[in-house]
Protein backbone atom coordinates (compact mmCIF):
# COMPACT_ATOMS: atom_id res chain seq x y z
CA UNK A 1 0.00 0.00 0.00
CA UNK A 2 1.71 4.18 -0.89
CA UNK A 3 2.33 5.23 2.16
CA UNK A 4 0.23 7.79 1.20
CA UNK A 5 -2.95 5.67 1.71
CA UNK A 6 -1.79 4.01 4.92
CA UNK A 7 -3.96 4.62 7.74
CA UNK A 8 -1.00 5.33 9.99
CA UNK A 9 0.20 8.40 7.96
CA UNK A 10 -3.02 10.04 8.24
CA UNK A 11 -4.43 12.44 10.90
CA UNK A 12 -7.05 11.16 12.54
CA UNK A 13 -10.13 13.05 12.57
CA UNK A 14 -12.94 14.03 15.49
CA UNK A 15 -16.74 14.76 15.85
CA UNK A 16 -17.48 17.55 17.73
CA UNK A 17 -21.17 17.74 18.55
CA UNK A 18 -23.40 20.37 19.76
CA UNK A 19 -27.60 20.90 20.25
CA UNK A 20 -27.83 21.61 16.86
CA UNK A 21 -24.73 20.33 14.39
CA UNK A 22 -22.61 17.79 13.90
CA UNK A 23 -19.11 19.12 12.81
CA UNK A 24 -15.89 16.85 11.63
CA UNK A 25 -12.73 18.20 13.18
CA UNK A 26 -8.76 17.91 13.14
CA UNK A 27 -8.41 20.12 15.74
CA UNK A 28 -10.73 22.66 17.40
CA UNK A 29 -9.46 25.35 15.32
CA UNK A 30 -9.72 23.25 11.81
CA UNK A 31 -12.93 22.16 11.03
CA UNK A 32 -13.65 20.37 8.07
CA UNK A 33 -17.27 20.08 7.75
CA UNK A 34 -20.25 21.13 9.38
CA UNK A 35 -24.08 19.13 9.58
CA UNK A 36 -27.38 20.70 10.87
CA UNK A 37 -28.77 17.82 12.69
CA UNK A 38 -32.65 18.43 12.11
CA UNK A 39 -31.68 18.81 7.94
CA UNK A 40 -28.17 16.44 7.88
CA UNK A 41 -28.70 16.51 4.03
CA UNK A 42 -28.64 20.52 3.99
CA UNK A 43 -25.52 22.75 3.09
CA UNK A 44 -24.65 24.44 6.58
CA UNK A 45 -21.39 26.41 4.89
CA UNK A 46 -21.55 28.88 2.59
CA UNK A 47 -18.58 27.98 0.98
CA UNK A 48 -20.28 24.50 -0.46
CA UNK A 49 -23.37 26.18 -1.15
CA UNK A 50 -21.21 28.72 -3.36
CA UNK A 51 -19.48 25.37 -5.20
CA UNK A 52 -22.56 23.79 -5.95
CA UNK A 53 -23.02 26.96 -8.00
CA UNK A 54 -21.32 25.22 -10.53
CA UNK A 55 -24.42 23.84 -12.07
CA UNK A 56 -25.15 27.50 -13.56
CA UNK A 57 -22.35 26.41 -16.02
CA UNK A 58 -23.41 22.53 -16.41
CA UNK A 59 -26.62 22.18 -15.80
CA UNK A 60 -27.25 18.81 -16.38
CA UNK A 61 -24.42 16.98 -15.16
CA UNK A 62 -24.18 13.21 -15.34
CA UNK A 63 -20.82 12.24 -14.06
CA UNK A 64 -19.69 14.32 -10.89
CA UNK A 65 -16.27 13.43 -9.53
CA UNK A 66 -15.38 14.80 -6.04
CA UNK A 67 -11.86 14.95 -4.16
CA UNK A 68 -12.21 14.78 -0.64
CA UNK A 69 -15.30 13.43 1.43
CA UNK A 70 -14.76 15.15 4.46
CA UNK A 71 -18.05 15.28 6.33
CA UNK A 72 -20.02 14.29 2.84
CA UNK A 73 -22.15 18.02 2.69
CA UNK A 74 -21.65 18.03 -0.96
CA UNK A 75 -21.71 14.79 -1.65
CA UNK A 76 -25.55 13.92 0.13
CA UNK A 77 -26.38 17.50 -1.54
CA UNK A 78 -25.75 16.23 -4.99
CA UNK A 79 -26.65 12.68 -4.46
CA UNK A 80 -29.92 13.95 -2.81
CA UNK A 81 -30.91 17.21 -5.33
CA UNK A 82 -29.41 15.74 -9.18
CA UNK A 83 -31.28 12.44 -8.95
CA UNK A 84 -29.80 11.76 -12.98
CA UNK A 85 -26.30 12.25 -11.71
CA UNK A 86 -23.60 9.19 -11.24
CA UNK A 87 -21.09 10.13 -7.87
CA UNK A 88 -17.63 8.98 -7.58
CA UNK A 89 -15.73 10.63 -4.07
CA UNK A 90 -12.10 9.78 -3.76
CA UNK A 91 -10.80 10.39 0.05
CA UNK A 92 -7.32 9.61 0.90
CA UNK A 93 -7.68 9.71 4.75
CA UNK A 94 -9.53 6.32 5.74
CA UNK A 95 -10.36 7.74 9.32
CA UNK A 96 -12.95 9.77 7.37
CA UNK A 97 -14.28 7.39 5.58
CA UNK A 98 -14.93 5.27 8.58
CA UNK A 99 -17.30 8.14 9.85
CA UNK A 100 -19.63 8.13 7.05
CA UNK A 101 -22.38 6.82 8.84
CA UNK A 102 -22.07 9.76 11.80
CA UNK A 103 -22.88 12.16 8.88
CA UNK A 104 -25.06 10.31 7.02
CA UNK A 105 -23.40 9.52 4.07
CA UNK A 106 -25.38 7.60 1.59
CA UNK A 107 -23.94 3.88 0.97
CA UNK A 108 -22.26 2.82 -2.18
CA UNK A 109 -24.56 1.97 -4.84
CA UNK A 110 -24.76 1.71 -8.74
CA UNK A 111 -24.91 5.94 -8.75
CA UNK A 112 -22.74 6.82 -6.04
CA UNK A 113 -19.34 5.52 -4.56
CA UNK A 114 -16.88 6.47 -2.01
CA UNK A 115 -13.47 5.25 -3.31
CA UNK A 116 -10.43 5.08 -0.83
CA UNK A 117 -7.92 6.48 -3.19
CA UNK A 118 -5.51 9.66 -4.24
CA UNK A 119 -7.20 12.56 -5.47
CA UNK A 120 -4.36 13.58 -8.08
CA UNK A 121 -3.90 10.27 -8.71
CA UNK A 122 -7.26 9.32 -9.64
CA UNK A 123 -7.67 11.71 -11.88
CA UNK A 124 -4.52 11.81 -13.57
CA UNK A 125 -4.83 8.02 -14.49
CA UNK A 126 -8.94 7.50 -14.64
CA UNK A 127 -10.34 6.71 -17.92
CA UNK A 128 -13.76 7.73 -17.03
CA UNK A 129 -13.77 11.67 -17.71
CA UNK A 130 -16.41 13.64 -15.86
CA UNK A 131 -18.78 16.48 -16.40
CA UNK A 132 -17.84 17.94 -12.93
CA UNK A 133 -15.02 17.70 -10.80
CA UNK A 134 -14.93 19.42 -7.40
CA UNK A 135 -12.09 19.45 -4.89
CA UNK A 136 -11.93 20.25 -1.32
CA UNK A 137 -9.03 18.23 -0.35
CA UNK A 138 -7.78 20.12 2.70
CA UNK A 139 -6.25 18.52 5.19
CA UNK A 140 -4.86 18.86 8.69
CA UNK A 141 -1.79 20.51 7.15
CA UNK A 142 -3.92 22.73 4.80
CA UNK A 143 -3.99 22.24 0.99
CA UNK A 144 -1.67 18.94 -0.42
CA UNK A 145 0.88 20.06 -3.12
CA UNK A 146 -0.29 17.43 -5.19
CA UNK A 147 -4.12 18.93 -5.06
CA UNK A 148 -2.31 22.04 -6.24
CA UNK A 149 0.49 21.81 -8.97
CA UNK A 150 0.16 22.42 -12.07
CA UNK A 151 0.71 19.07 -13.19
CA UNK A 152 -2.60 18.50 -11.23
CA UNK A 153 -4.21 21.19 -12.98
CA UNK A 154 -3.72 20.14 -16.07
CA UNK A 155 -4.89 16.72 -15.36
CA UNK A 156 -8.19 18.13 -14.11
CA UNK A 157 -8.51 19.69 -17.94
CA UNK A 158 -7.91 16.18 -19.15
CA UNK A 159 -10.33 14.41 -17.28
CA UNK A 160 -12.95 16.53 -18.19
CA UNK A 161 -15.40 16.38 -20.43
CA UNK A 162 -16.02 19.16 -23.34
CA UNK A 163 -17.92 21.74 -21.48
CA UNK A 164 -17.03 20.62 -18.14
CA UNK A 165 -16.40 22.64 -14.94
CA UNK A 166 -13.63 22.51 -12.36
CA UNK A 167 -14.85 23.60 -9.04
CA UNK A 168 -11.71 24.62 -6.77
CA UNK A 169 -12.29 25.63 -2.43
CA UNK A 170 -9.30 27.79 -1.53
CA UNK A 171 -8.56 29.80 1.39
CA UNK A 172 -8.65 33.32 0.36
CA UNK A 173 -6.09 34.27 2.94
CA UNK A 174 -3.56 31.78 2.44
CA UNK A 175 -0.10 33.63 0.75
CA UNK A 176 -0.59 31.30 -2.42
CA UNK A 177 -4.21 31.22 -3.36
CA UNK A 178 -3.57 33.77 -5.90
CA UNK A 179 -0.45 31.27 -7.46
CA UNK A 180 -2.85 28.46 -7.13
CA UNK A 181 -5.61 30.55 -9.31
CA UNK A 182 -2.76 31.13 -11.58
CA UNK A 183 -2.03 28.05 -12.29
CA UNK A 184 -5.76 27.18 -12.93
CA UNK A 185 -6.22 30.14 -15.62
CA UNK A 186 -2.69 28.38 -17.54
CA UNK A 187 -4.19 24.82 -17.69
CA UNK A 188 -7.88 26.24 -18.72
CA UNK A 189 -6.58 29.14 -21.27
CA UNK A 190 -7.64 31.97 -18.71
CA UNK A 191 -11.53 31.05 -18.29
CA UNK A 192 -11.63 31.20 -14.74
CA UNK A 193 -14.09 33.06 -12.39
CA UNK A 194 -12.66 33.25 -8.89
CA UNK A 195 -15.77 34.32 -5.83
CA UNK A 196 -15.49 34.82 -2.72
CA UNK A 197 -18.11 32.55 -0.31
CA UNK A 198 -18.46 36.00 2.08
CA UNK A 199 -18.50 33.81 5.16
CA UNK A 200 -14.70 31.94 5.72
CA UNK A 201 -12.74 33.34 3.65
CA UNK A 202 -12.84 30.76 1.40
CA UNK A 203 -12.40 31.51 -2.67
CA UNK A 204 -14.80 29.20 -4.79
CA UNK A 205 -12.78 28.92 -8.17
CA UNK A 206 -14.83 27.64 -11.52
CA UNK A 207 -12.99 26.96 -14.40
CA UNK A 208 -14.57 25.30 -17.34
CA UNK A 209 -13.64 23.38 -20.37
CA UNK A 210 -15.45 25.56 -23.20
CA UNK A 211 -16.75 28.82 -23.20
CA UNK A 212 -19.42 28.50 -20.43
CA UNK A 213 -17.86 31.53 -18.92
CA UNK A 214 -17.37 33.87 -21.99
CA UNK A 215 -20.51 34.84 -23.61
CA UNK A 216 -23.62 36.67 -22.04
CA UNK A 217 -26.05 33.23 -20.71
CA UNK A 218 -29.64 34.79 -20.21
CA UNK A 219 -29.89 30.90 -19.25
CA UNK A 220 -28.05 31.58 -15.88
CA UNK A 221 -31.40 33.09 -14.48
CA UNK A 222 -32.80 30.10 -14.38
CA UNK A 223 -33.24 26.61 -12.07
CA UNK A 224 -30.79 24.24 -13.93
CA UNK A 225 -32.62 21.55 -15.39
CA UNK A 226 -30.72 18.59 -13.40
CA UNK A 227 -31.69 20.07 -10.14
CA UNK A 228 -34.84 19.56 -7.87
CA UNK A 229 -36.84 22.37 -6.77
CA UNK A 230 -35.70 21.95 -2.81
CA UNK A 231 -32.25 21.74 -4.05
CA UNK A 232 -32.36 25.54 -5.98
CA UNK A 233 -33.92 26.77 -2.79
CA UNK A 234 -31.04 26.18 -1.07
CA UNK A 235 -28.46 27.54 -3.30
CA UNK A 236 -30.65 31.05 -4.62
CA UNK A 237 -28.19 32.83 -2.61
CA UNK A 238 -24.98 31.34 -4.14
CA UNK A 239 -26.45 31.34 -7.62
CA UNK A 240 -26.90 35.08 -6.96
CA UNK A 241 -23.38 35.85 -5.82
CA UNK A 242 -21.90 33.93 -8.49
CA UNK A 243 -24.23 35.22 -11.27
CA UNK A 244 -23.02 38.88 -10.13
CA UNK A 245 -19.31 38.24 -10.07
CA UNK A 246 -19.64 37.03 -13.70
CA UNK A 247 -21.24 40.27 -14.83
CA UNK A 248 -18.79 41.97 -12.86
CA UNK A 249 -15.60 39.72 -14.74
CA UNK A 250 -17.56 40.90 -17.88
CA UNK A 251 -17.89 44.85 -17.32
CA UNK A 252 -15.50 46.84 -19.14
Amino acid sequence: MPEALDAASQVKPYVHETLTTKALHFSMHEMQSRMLLQDPYALDLEYTRTMMAFLLFQAEPRHIAMIGLGGGSLAKFCHRHLPGARLAVVEINPHIIALRDEFHVPVDSKRFQVIHGDGAQHVGQSTRAADALMVDGFTSEGLPSRLSSQRFYDDCFDFLKPGGVLVLNLHSGHRQCAQHVARVQRSFAATVLAVDDGELSNTVVFACKGAALDPPRPDLTRRPKGLERAGAEQLQGAFARVRQALLDRRAP
